[in-house]
């Protein structure tokens, strides 16, 4: 794979990833109108569930770093936007499809979460899933897509056989 061609690919997956992401986030916020909704519940079977459920997360990953201080949002804006650029750095490097596909899954994922924080001062978190008692931590699109980019890459680390020099 040419560089080029890697780089598309990968600015095409953020582009896809960042558009779904703000266009759901719309959605949530205007048309379903769940921040007074506060909770939808979409099925439940047997102990499995999923909802949507607002929350405004102030802090980074799960939370971590939350808090009220008038810079709070703006300083983990800027740090995701030098991530994003790091990794757009990579991606114009990257080897395979698989790793192309990864870096803009991150890259677009870690756009539309800085795009929230700029927006609102908080991301905006609205997928609960729960399973036999236990609760996964509410979510969105972007959120999703850093996580299977990032399990992408780490399988790609660990898997993907060394090029002969």
């Amino acid at each position: 794979m040419t560089r080029a061609a890697g780089l598309r690919l990968g600015l095409a997956t953020a582009l896809l990833l960042l558009v779904a992401d703000q266009a759901s986030k719309w959605w949530i916020l205007e048309g379903l109108d769940l921040p007074d909704l506060r909770n939808v519940a979409l099925f439940q079977a047997g102990p499995f569930g999923l909802d949507l459920t607002m929350v405004w997360n102030r802090g980074a990953t799960f939370g971590l770093l939350s808090g009220d201080g008038p810079l709070n949002h703006v300083i983990l804006a800027v740090l995701a936007a030098a991530i994003a650029g790091f990794l757009l750095r990579w991606l114009a490097k990257a080897e395979t499809r698989m790793v192309a596909v990864a870096l803009g899954a991150v890259i677009g994922g870690a756009i539309g979460n800085v795009i929230d924080r700029l927006r609102f001062g908080a991301v905006v978190d609205f997928i609960r899933a729960h399973a036999l008692g236990w609760d996964w931590y509410v979510f969105n699109i972007a959120d999703a897509g850093i996580v299977c980019g990032v399990v992408a890459l780490l399988a790609d680390a660990v898997l993907r056989k060394p090029t002969q020099p």
